[in-house]
């Protein structure tokens, strides 16, 4: 009966994967030709490591080969539509586009000197060079629409548009297709170049991560921190979700695995559905900017401003931990809002077990430790932490196996799986489930490079500055309202990693032309491009977590935006006081922005909720509002003025439940 239960609830959840995440619907393989395109994959993965490492190519070689086995494994993988499901199949036309496109990049890997020493007039009198640009970015674009879908085609399809509309020559395509597929503007530029050098390593860490056990032992950990406490599942989902949501990287792929299991419970211990599954969609959200890893564009963000990583990591630490304070206050208070109960101690993990897999964390020590010591690359930093990560799950075999009352077999055989846990074939599976993660991401990027292309060769980014400085009359406030909307309807139906792209080459030099600094203005699009997955009407994150709850989409939508107000409102504070971002402050600044940042956080959950020991009415609620808002924002008087706000409610509140309490004992 209970592996009945399993059953179904894995089916469940590869439903709204495949719904709701466009990576899920892939070709079915079985038996031998899915064995063949695991090796594939695993060996696409051992590629992308040895070449961030090791080769010694010219960087156009290095991205052209990459993207010509990206076009390999996508059509092996994405079928053209949804629908098809036939088992071991691939049509006669994906096997020509295939070919065809990944053929274009290599012929560009094999005679990259040759291109690169070539003079742009040549090139554009040879037709051949046109035909082969022309197909490598139409196999892109439909590998595109396959695995990332249709809205960063429109974006795309609208600048390539008016890309050919604004350009002055008199035969425009060869010039076109010549700066955006052999050009440095174009395909091969940043997106892609950090794609193929450091995010593919990371994703592929975070594939053998996750195989590791690291996964369970989050959520054990946050069993065990969260779970006695009022509305214990929500806290666990809550902590869970920012774990795991660091290293999935996806926003719906992190709502959906650890929804799977914090939703139900959340349902059961008295939270509403739609209150349940907002929690856990705003949680994995928040994932993608939560140290050390944040997704993949963080990456980017390294390097389009040249600063190392390790910087963006600290500089995030403090926006991260107020959107999940935020969020964690709000489930506090909904829980003692509806009475709700913990988690029975006795069905809690203990600490004392839960230290005895403390192991499990070292490849996250390490990655830590090597990004923030600058001594070596990212990518070696990640390499060196996948070897960890596999040390790591063959030490938890041996573990496992003396921890057994039952021992079957030798500690060797232990070790190299043969009692079960982390094998070869768990290796194997990591590198197939790294190489394919690896797919929809370079795919995204590469469009997103098409974009900055025709961005580039038109002059568009000055003309949007203009524009936006002439709208908003150097107002700073408009310019920032505008960039957020930019991003959130930009992010609505692209991967953050293309929707940071393109917004870091449109909307941030605008802001930095108004006078916003220039990290600060990278974090304000990056955070918004972020929130698109939990922002109505289409937040794919929130209809994931609804489908998992049973309940409202567009409900559970305004809960988790709700529930996030954080990310909507800290980058407005860090935009003009870039200290939340640990720029020009010292420690003790620091420290006290954290504490007044934290209460004013409190106020604004608080607030939102309505309800603090009692229901509040709306003047209370807006008072509240108000001075948490003013807590955030660094400044002595705004400081005082939120504080003195927040201690009026919260006394009067105090009172007004001890009155009320009073009364109940003496009626």
């Amino acid at each position: 009966m209970k592996d009945r239960i399993e059953e179904n609830n894995l089916t469940d959840v590869e439903a709204v994967m495949k719904k709701f995440d466009r990576e899920s619907n892939m070709r079915v393989w079985e038996g031998l030709p899915k064995r063949i395109v695991t090796v594939i994959l695993a060996c696409f993965s051992l590629f992308c490591i040895y070449v961030t490492l090791f080769a010694n190519m010219l960087e156009q070689a290095r991205m052209t080969s990459f993207l010509g086995l990206v076009i390999v494994m996508g059509y092996l993988l994405f079928p053209i539509r949804k629908t098809h499901v036939k088992v071991n199949t691939i049509p006669w036309y994906d096997i020509l586009i295939m070919v065809l496109g990944a053929g274009a990049f290599f012929y560009y890997a094999i005679n990259a000197n040759a291109i690169l020493n070539m003079r742009l007039a040549v090139r554009m009198k040879d037709i051949k060079f046109t035909i082969i640009g022309v197909i490598g970015i139409l196999a892109l674009i439909e590998l595109c629409r396959r695995c990332v879908g249709l809205p960063i085609l429109f974006v795309a399809g609208f600048f390539i548009v008016y890309t050919f509309a604004a350009t002055k020559y008199a035969n425009p395509v060869p010039r076109v297709t010549s700066e955006i597929f052999y050009g440095d503007n174009g395909i091969l530029s940043t997106p892609i170049n950090v794609c193929s050098k450091y995010i593919v390593v990371f994703i592929i860490f975070g594939a053998f991560l996750e195989r590791s056990g690291v996964s369970g032992f989050f959520i054990s950990l946050a069993n065990a921190l969260t779970g006695r406490f009022a509305g214990g599942p929500a806290k666990v989902a809550v902590i869970s979700s920012a774990l795991c949501g660091m290293v999935s990287g996806s926003s719906v792929g992190n709502t959906v695995t650890t929804g799977s299991m914090t939703i139900p419970m959340m349902k059961k211990t008295g939270y509403r559905p739609e209150f349940a599954g907002a929690v856990e969609a705003a949680a994995s959200t928040g994932g993608q900017i939560m140290p050390p890893i944040m997704g993949a564009a963080a990456f980017l963000m390294a390097d389009y401003l040249g600063v190392p990583y390790s910087s963006i990591i600290v500089k995030a630490i403090l926006p991260a931990a107020l959107y999940f304070m935020g969020i964690f206050i709000a489930v506090h208070l909904e829980a003692k809002r509806l009475n709700l109960k913990g988690i029975p101690k006795e069905e809690l993990p203990r600490f004392r077990d839960l230290f005895k897999d403390t192991y499990l964390l070292l490849p996250l020590v390490v990655l830590i430790y090597l990004v923030c010591s600058n001594t070596r690359t990212m990518q070696f930093s990640a390499a060196v932490s996948i070897l960890v990560a596999i040390f790591v799950g063959v030490l938890g075999n041996v573990l496992n196996y003396f921890r057994s009352e039952k021992k079957t077999g030798s500690v060797l055989e232990a070790a190299v799986g043969k009692n079960g846990g982390f094998s070869g074939k768990s290796i194997l599976d990591s590198l197939e489930a790294g190489g394919r993660s690896c797919v929809t991401v370079a795919v995204a990027c590469g469009v997103a490079g098409i974009i900055c292309g025709c961005i580039t060769l038109t002059g568009l980014a000055s003309k949007m500055i203009a524009a936006v400085v002439a709208v908003s009359g150097s107002s700073s406030i408009l310019a920032l309202l505008l960039t957020m909307i930019c991003c959130i309807i930009l992010g609505m139906g692209l991967p953050t990693t293309a929707t940071y792209c393109i917004m870091a080459s449109t909307c941030a030099p605008i802001l930095i032309q108004m006078s916003i600094p220039k990290i600060a203005a990278h974090f304000f699009v990056f955070y918004f491009g972020i929130v698109a997955d939990i922002t109505p009407p289409v937040a794919l994150a929130a209809y994931a977590g609804a489908a998992i709850a049973k309940a409202k989409p567009m409900q559970t939508g305004i809960v988790a935006t709700r529930l996030a107000i954080g990310a909507f409102i800290i980058p407005f504070v860090f935009a003009y006081s870039p200290s939340l971002l640990l720029i020009d402050t010292v420690w003790h600044e620091i420290i006290l922005l954290s504490i007044t940042a934290g209460i004013g956080i409190f106020g604004v959950a608080s607030g939102l909720s309505g309800f603090l020991y009692v229901n509040m009415n709306i003047v209370e609620r807006v008072i509240t509002l108000v001075g948490g808002m003013l807590l955030i924002m660094p400044g002595v008087k705004t400081d005082l003025l939120g504080i003195g706000l927040v201690s009026v409610i919260f006394f009067w509140q105090y009172t007004r439940h001890h009155k009320e309490k009073k009364a109940a004992r003496l009626s």
